[in-house]
Parts: structure tokens; sequence; C-alpha cells
């Protein structure tokens, strides 16, 4: 979110809304990657999974997905999957449409095929293309959207690479310093993004980070900074990752974003992750920047994290939350969904 929309945000918290929307777009995905959160089975609260909800395409995606923000007047849409680009289509027609309407977007993608070109002319228009490492974890663990043909797909346009750092990744010395050596020298990337991998509790997978990896990673990244400028890692999302929030109520990310799945209608809580996230071992760059910000003393005396917790009572009791669709609201027709 841009800094000229902190004081409308503020304002919406006061109003008792949530001015961050985050939309998984669409159930389907031609990738299986390792860790992926969106299809584990408690990402939905445990009682249906993502790939059993009913999505939708065509006409009906489009006029869900406008009632959806128009509903929720959000100042910033992040478009998540599934894989995005399955709604290529969709995309096309929405994208300038939410623009026009003033909302900024960020659309994450594996970018498994080409992203239209006429997407580069949308000036809200984020495009983020998410990357496991070098070439060869990479390509293994995110086929077929392999180094090759995200180069040939994301050819003319403006890219921030985003990589979650797993354990596979950590025990070669200068691994990351390749990792931004070889993206800082894509005129197609702008800003590459860090974020650390953020476990489910009882998870005891390959991805999950130990402490001392964590403190390691942290340490190796911070110093790629001066010498790699692409490499966005200010102080303060690094002292995010260090000190996570305890809990989704002390997130100023969770409380300020509304997570909907691909139905339009299904929330996903307590934040983007969905299940039970393990908080302390958070490492969602967001939520660490947000987290950072949060303990700074406006004044010298009041924690913005303290004035964020009185906002939102405010807001509360001026409207009290809503789920994300209303029973009679109108939503996409079930003819247009797809199965």
């Amino acid at each position: 979110m841009k800094p000229s929309a902190v004081i409308p945000a503020w304002g919406k918290i006061l109003r008792g809304q949530r001015p961050l929307l985050s939309i998984e777009i669409t159930r389907r995905c031609p990738l299986h990657c390792p860790g992926c959160y969106a299809y584990q089975p408690e990402h939905l609260g445990g009682a249906v999974t993502l790939n059993e909800l009913v999505d939708f395409q065509g006409d009906a995606l489009i006029s869900g997905v406008l009632a959806l923000v128009r509903r929720h007047r959000p100042l910033h849409v992040s478009i998540v999957g599934g894989e995005p680009l399955v709604r290529y289509r969709e995309l096309d027609v929405l994208l300038p449409q939410l623009d026009r309407m003033g909302v900024e977007v960020q659309l994450v993608t594996s970018a498994v095929r080409p992203v239209p070109i006429a997407w580069r002319s949308i000036p809200n228009l984020h495009l983020v293309v998410s990357i496991d490492g070098l070439a060869a974890e990479h390509n293994v663990r995110r086929a077929p959207a392999t180094y090759d043909r995200i180069l040939k797909h994301i050819a003319g346009h403006n890219f921030v690479v985003h990589c979650t750092v797993t354990r596979p990744m950590i025990g070669r010395p200068g691994y990351f310093k390749e990792f931004a050596e070889f993206w800082s020298a894509r005129e197609e990337i702008r800003k590459i993004w860090f974020s650390l991998y953020t476990p489910q509790e009882g998870e005891q997978s390959a991805e999950r980070l130990r402490p001392e990896d964590r403190q390691a990673i942290l340490k190796e990244l911070a110093e790629l900074r001066g010498a790699f400028p692409k490499v966005e890692l200010p102080d303060r999302v690094l002292d995010g990752y260090h000190h996570a929030p305890a809990s989704p109520e002390e997130c100023i990310f969770a409380q300020t974003t509304t997570c909907v799945s691909a139905d339009l209608k299904t929330p996903i809580g307590p934040c983007q992750f969905g299940g039970k996230p393990v908080c302390s071992e958070c490492g969602c760059v967001a939520s660490a920047a947000l987290a950072s910000v949060g303990r700074y003393k406006l004044g010298g005396m009041v924690k913005v994290s303290d004035l964020f917790a009185w906002s939102q009572k405010i807001g509360h009791r001026v409207r009290p939350p809503r789920p994300a669709m209303v029973p009679g609201e109108p939503q996409p027709a079930e003819g247009s969904a797809s199965n």
C-alpha cells in the first residue's frame, strides 16, 4: 500500500472497515509446490478444502470480484490463488476496472504462462513472481513454472521477485548472494523480496526453519542489501522478523486484511495463511513490516500498535465486523461455476 494511503486506511479502521483485501481468485493451479499453504487440509478451517470449493470463471467471476470490492471498498487488493493466470482472460477485464476504481492491486503469480503485455500499462497494478531459490531447486519444486519459462513470460514487464526461504535452500555458503545477483541483473525486476517460511501448529516438515536457521538467514540477507540495491529488506522488516507478533490478534496485517477464498464467500482466517499458523515463526513480509511500525512510539510516548487497537475498538462500535458475503446479496451464478 502506498504511503499516501495511510491516512485513508486509518479512516477506514475508525469506521470499522478493513483497508486491505486478499482474494484467492481461483482454486486451480498447474503447480504442486512443496509447502504451499493454500492446499493444506486446515487452510479453510478443516470443514472444506480449497480444491473442494466451487469457483467461478467468465462473467460470473468478474461480477463476483467487483461485487466483493464494492462491498469492502479496500484501498489495496491482493490477487492470489491457486494460480491467478489460470483466469487471465477475466483478469484482462477486471484489472483495468479496478484501476479505474482507484484500487491498488498486487497480483502474485508463478508466471507459468505469458503475462499479457497490456497489463504493463495499468498504473495501479504491481506484479509479483514467486521464485523458490536458484534454478536447480526452483525447477524441481515449481515445475512447470521453470526459470526458462518465467524469464520468457515476464519479458517486457516490471516485476517484483518474491522468494520464501525454506530449509532446503540453506546450507550452501553464498546461496542467497547468487540468487540476488541473478535476479538483480534482470531488467524486468525492480525489487527482490524475501519472506521466511511460516509453519502450521504441529508441523514437522522439511520446509520448516529451525530457530538457528532463521537467525543465520536474517543475518545473511541483511548483508546483501548494500551490494544489491534491488533487495528490499529495510530495518523495520528485519525487526519484524526478529520480533514476530505473538498471535493474530496482535498482528496488524491480519487485523487489517479481509481474506476470501475462491468461492468469493468463504473467509480465510486468522490471516492469509489460514489454519493455525505459528505466529512466533511468522515470515510474512507484510506482517513483519507492520509489526515493526506498531512498536514505534508516536512522540516517544504512545505505541502505534496501541493507537491501532484503540482505533479498531472505535471502529467495531461504529460498524461491527461483517462476513465477506451476506446471505441474500447477489452472488455469481452457479451455472458459471468451474468444477
